[in-house]
């Protein structure tokens, strides 16, 4: 694993969440997306080498919508750049990981994903990120 990449952050209201984290981190956001595959909207933030994704719901049931339910706004994921996430995948299998997904999705900010089940990850929600390349 390179680093990380961004960390994710649920929020319940996007428009009321990026201009509060415009100041809190002094710089604007550069970027939204809706990635429909995750019922996700996004806003990402620079904050030196890594990133601050803001994850909203396009819908009532979505995962962002049901983890606040459960959790409350906060901290939802960390994400960590990879160079060859299928490697990476394979050899995390192979420590005894569970993985969500068989297989990587594409996801925002130009991105292949895939999560890490937090059961095997002491209670943390990891996905892994390489940039999609050509």
């Amino acid at each position: 694993m390179k680093g990380i990449e961004h960390i994710g952050i649920a929020v319940k209201n996007l428009e009321i969440a990026i201009p509060l984290y415009e100041k809190l981190l002094n710089t604007g956001c550069y970027k939204t997306e809706e990635v429909v595959s995750e019922q996700v909207r996004t806003a990402f933030f620079q904050t030196g080498p890594s990133k601050v994704e803001l994850l909203g719901s396009l819908t009532k049931d979505g995962v962002i919508n049901r983890f606040i339910e459960k959790n409350g706004e906060g901290i939802h994921h960390i994400a960590f750049e990879v160079d060859d996430i299928y490697a990476e995948m394979e050899r995390l299998k192979n420590e005894g990981f569970t993985l969500i997904n068989p297989e990587p999705k594409r996801g925002a900010d130009n991105k292949l994903i895939c999560f890490v089940h937090p059961k095997t990850t002491g209670g943390v929600l990891v996905e892994l990120c390489q940039e999609i390349r050509g």
